[in-house]
């Protein structure tokens, strides 16, 4: 930038720095309190400021300042315009607009971020299987003991079989401890996921890798015994929904981390602050999804014993959700 341009930038700025100031304080104030919170005096001076603001921006590209002070000018009138614009929804619009437009837009927004946390998983799921054909005692590296209960390469081939169908009364209900530990285990794994991802995507990766280690270390336990097929219908009623929750929790903490590396012209506070609308997003998406599929864990799988209903009920499922993930809020207003 040349001292002309920096000079003219620096009167710029002088002449209307506290008229921003004024505003910026304003919109701080209808953020943290709404419109409601503002007098009348307070809302009158606030849209007055706002198109001062809007006037100076519109200048300020004519003139070709310098970009820092456009930046600054840009972020100030957009959120001046939605204190001053934006309507005013009720909880129940907000839910709606959720569940038809955001929750599904943040979704489509992310396709790199979840590809990411996918591919992880199933790198995983691929390096556990190969290596538990080489030598099945790596399933005891990747699965921890409590988890396994009793699950093992040691297990007879009926031991295996009777947890997915109809198995003693007891073994069905140790079954049930174990769906439950999963169940916890995984929800874990979401929550660090999406919480590690800021930290540069490589701890969130990290977890991502390992929960795919153990679930490719059960597939091929099962598939070495010939019960492949079972075991993906038993995991299926559930797992669909549990995985995928799984998958978008760390999309929404890769989301983060990529705001983190790559800021673009932003602060990397800026970017946090704008990549973090669609990971919230995300996580509130793997909130519902681990849900539905704590009630698909409780009783579906249970109550279900029949392979192929339990393949139609999971994917139907997931067809379900992927519908809504694709279709919904691609109507424009």
């Amino acid at each position: 930038m040349t001292d002309a341009v920096q000079i003219k930038s620096t009167r710029f700025r002088a002449q209307r720095q506290a008229d921003w100031q004024a505003l910026e304080a304003l919109v701080d104030k209808a953020e943290a309190r709404g419109p409601a919170g503002l007098t009348l005096e307070e809302a009158q001076t606030l849209a007055r400021l706002y198109r001062k603001a809007a006037t100076s921006l519109a200048t300020a590209r004519e003139i070709s300042l310098d970009r820092g002070l456009l930046l600054y000018l840009e972020s100030l009138v957009e959120r001046a315009f939605l204190a001053v614009y934006a309507p005013q929804e009720t909880l129940s619009g907000v839910v709606s607009g959720f569940f038809s437009r955001s929750g599904p837009r943040a979704m489509r927004a992310s396709l790199m971020a979840l590809l990411l946390s996918a591919g992880a998983m199933l790198l995983g799921g691929f390096i556990a299987w190969m290596l538990y054909f080489q030598d099945n005692t790596w399933y005891h590296t990747f699965v921890p003991a409590d988890l396994a209960a009793g699950r093992g390469p040691g297990a007879t081939t009926q031991y295996l079989r009777d947890g997915l169908f109809d198995g003693p009364e007891s073994f069905v209900a140790s079954l049930a401890v174990f769906a439950a530990y999963l169940f916890s285990h995984n929800t874990r794994v979401a929550l660090f996921g999406f919480a590690l991802g800021v930290f540069a995507c490589v701890p969130g990766f990290l977890l991502l890798f390992y929960n795919g280690l153990m679930i490719g270390s059960f597939a091929a336990l099962y598939a070495d015994r010939d019960l492949g097929y079972e075991l993906f219908g038993w995991l299926s009623v559930h797992g669909v929904t549990e995985l995928s929750a799984i998958i978008i929790a760390g999309a929404g903490g890769f989301r983060m981390g990529f705001a983190v590396l790559f800021p673009g012209a932003l602060s990397r506070r800026d970017a946090l602050r704008v990549a973090g609308r669609d990971a919230v997003k995300l996580a509130m998406i793997a909130v519902l999804m681990l849900l539905a599929a704590g009630l698909l864990e409780g009783f579906a799988r249970q109550l279900i014993t029949s392979t192929e209903i339990r393949l139609a009920v999971g994917w139907g499922i997931g067809a379900l959700w992927l519908a809504w993930f694709a279709l919904a809020g691609r109507r424009t207003a």
